[in-house]
């Protein structure tokens, strides 16, 4: 692979012990292995505000929200774990992305430089039986609307309390597998379209 394709990955998550952060993991180490520079980060290290447009005027975009977005600016890709509260994603989670979608100066308004062009594989664990999947549905509807390429594949586990092992991989081969060429995938298919334009 001539290109490094360059990746955040990330939980859609601030707890501690979080499946998602456990499942993104997986697929963030998967992706790096198949060569690509991937910066596997925590929410919780970019705490920010409630978007509030007023509080935006008066004070600015925060340090956090600002090295957030500019992390995926950087980034060809993003790998994206998204935990599913009450049948939809996380409020962090929407939060970071409504933050990351402001134009900053020298930005015109609707370019979306955090989003536009960016390829997103997208995976969700939950103790649920449908493993996380309604709010991926929502989170594929948002990122798609700003313009990133979404890959198809994206896979939900189910009884997530129950569905890692000790070190930290799925039980379930098949799905280990799924999530390890979802990384691979995401770095292969970066890579391609920097080859086409190239």
């Amino acid at each position: 692979m001539s290109y490094q394709p360059r990746i955040v990955a990330f939980a859609g998550s601030t707890r501690e012990n979080s499946y998602n952060k456990r499942l993104v993991t997986i697929a963030a180490n998967s992706a790096r292995e198949s060569g690509a520079d991937v910066k596997l980060i925590d929410l919780r290290d970019f705490p920010m505000p409630l978007f509030d447009e007023d509080l935006e005027t008066k004070e600015g975009k925060n340090e956090a929200a600002r090295d957030f977005k500019q992390l995926l600016i950087d980034s060809d890709g993003i790998l994206i774990s998204s935990p599913e509260y009450n049948g939809s994603l996380s409020a962090v989670l929407k939060n970071a992305i409504d933050w990351a979608t402001r134009a900053d100066a020298g930005e015109a308004p609707g370019s979306l430089p955090a989003f536009r062009g960016k390829v997103v594989s997208l995976m969700s664990a939950s103790p649920g039986g449908l493993g996380g999947l309604r709010g991926l549905v929502h989170l594929r509807a948002i990122l798609g609307g700003l313009g990133c390429i979404m890959l198809p594949a994206q896979l939900a586990v189910s009884s997530a309390h129950d569905a890692f092992d000790e070190t930290g991989n799925l039980k379930n081969e098949k799905q280990q597998q799924q999530i390890l060429t979802q990384g691979q995938e995401l770095s292969k298919f970066i890579a391609q379209l920097n080859k086409l334009d190239s």
